[in-house]
């Protein structure tokens, strides 16, 4: 049914009601001062504010305000003025999500965060540090706080607040500006308020085992009565794998006839699948282990066999104090492993892909190590040099 139009008149109270309806058509008033506003009178008598506009598509949309009588004129013009705003923001009131309408907080999207990204697309401990930092921190200082109202300066106050923890303050940073990317991919808010907060600079650790540091580590792993225990720190030291690699690897990983253990893509950081070589050594660690070997799947089951050892981190402090190692700590074994290998003469690239990093700006850490291996080709042709010199005389 087309609308009868009439001329555009400022819509108030008496304008409404003074016009009855028409038993053959509808009606349609527009309003003089908020375009897109208008009334619609119905043959049935009913009276309904609508307002109309174009979105960003070009799309005319049609948005119902509300009933006159159970609101009043005003109410319909002020609600009118809201989306008239929102239209020249660049929004589309017709395009709505129920948590849109509820205006979430970030106790909400911390709830969606874990739900439909952590828990898909993390590791248990990386789950389990999100959460640390959730609770402690973010909801702490926003939790009631709604999604769409904080800014650019309250995200700068948190993490000027953790300066003395510079390490943690970035983890959280990196943290909310993935919670906020997602906000606005799911249309709780237009911007994300962590764009250009700078992280403070970290300095990466650089510890690992000296020589006697190493002699020391090896003999008090031989004396050490919970083999299994020295057998996974004997491995992280041959492999330069990951603590949680080894803890969760399983015997269908391993191909000991062709000395490779091939880690599948759920198991390793950067979620690819990669092809590790393995020493001599190591293989006989496996081949010892295997000897062993229980109806567990993993090389290294937990008390129930259907789960992988969760941790060892008592006996590690045991070794480590045993062994007077101050200040190492277990991923410093995976630091040992690389630095060996870059000071014998092997180029960072062939040692971050036996690492497994994805860019070379993670195993640059190790390229000071690069000198003496530089120094002795160096020498050689010095050595050539002086030979031609002396010869030319």
């Amino acid at each position: 049914m087309a609308d009868q139009k009439f001329n555009r008149l400022k819509l108030t109270k008496r304008i409404v009601e003074g016009h009855p309806p028409d038993p053959s058509q509808r009606k349609l008033i527009w309003d003089t001062e908020i375009t897109g506003f208008c009334v619609r009178i119905y043959p049935t008598g009913r009276k309904t504010y609508f307002f109309q506009y174009r979105n960003s598509y070009k799309e005319t949309k049609f948005i119902k305000i509300g009933v006159h009588g159970n609101i009043t004129t005003e109410q319909a013009r002020d609600k009118a003025t809201q989306l008239a705003l929102r239209v020249s923001a660049g929004d589309d009131p017709s395009v709505k999500t129920p948590f849109k309408a509820l205006n979430p907080t970030m106790e909400d999207l911390a709830e969606k965060y874990l739900k439909l990204h952590a828990e898909t697309e993390k590791r248990p401990k990386s789950i389990k540090e999100d959460k640390s930092m959730l609770n402690n921190y973010i909801l702490k200082e926003f939790g009631t706080r709604k999604v769409d109202n904080i800014i650019f300066e309250d995200i700068q106050e948190l993490h000027a607040s953790l300066n003395k923890k510079r390490i943690l303050s970035n983890r959280i940073l990196a943290l909310l500006h993935k919670m906020f990317n997602l906000a606005v991919q799911w249309r709780w808010r237009r911007d994300n308020p962590v764009s250009g907060i700078k992280k403070y600079q970290e300095h990466k650790r650089t510890r690992w085992l000296q020589e006697d540091e190493m002699q020391r580590l090896l003999r008090v792993l031989d004396a050490y009565p919970n083999q299994v225990t020295s057998n996974i720190i004997r491995l992280l030291l041959l492999t330069g794998a990951r603590k949680h690699e080894v803890l969760q690897a399983t015997w269908d990983q391993f191909d000991l006839d062709k000395g490779v253990w091939t880690k599948r893509a759920h198991t390793t950081k950067q979620k690819k699948m990669e092809h590790s070589p393995l020493s001599p050594s190591a293989l006989i660690i496996l081949r010892e282990i295997e000897e062993k070997k229980t109806d567990s799947p993993f090389l290294f089951p937990g008390n129930a066999t259907d789960k992988p050892l969760q941790d060892f981190k008592k006996s590690w402090n045991t070794i480590r104090k045993r062994a007077d190692l101050k200040d190492f700590t277990i991923h410093d074994l995976r630091h040992t492993f690389a630095s060996y290998l870059v000071s014998s003469g092997l180029s960072l690239s062939i040692v971050g892909k036996l690492l497994g990093h994805t860019q070379a700006s993670t195993t640059h850490r190790y390229a000071h190590l690069a000198d003496d291996p530089l120094r002795e080709a160096t020498a050689l042709f010095a050595e050539k040099f002086k030979e031609l010199s002396n010869k030319k005389t």
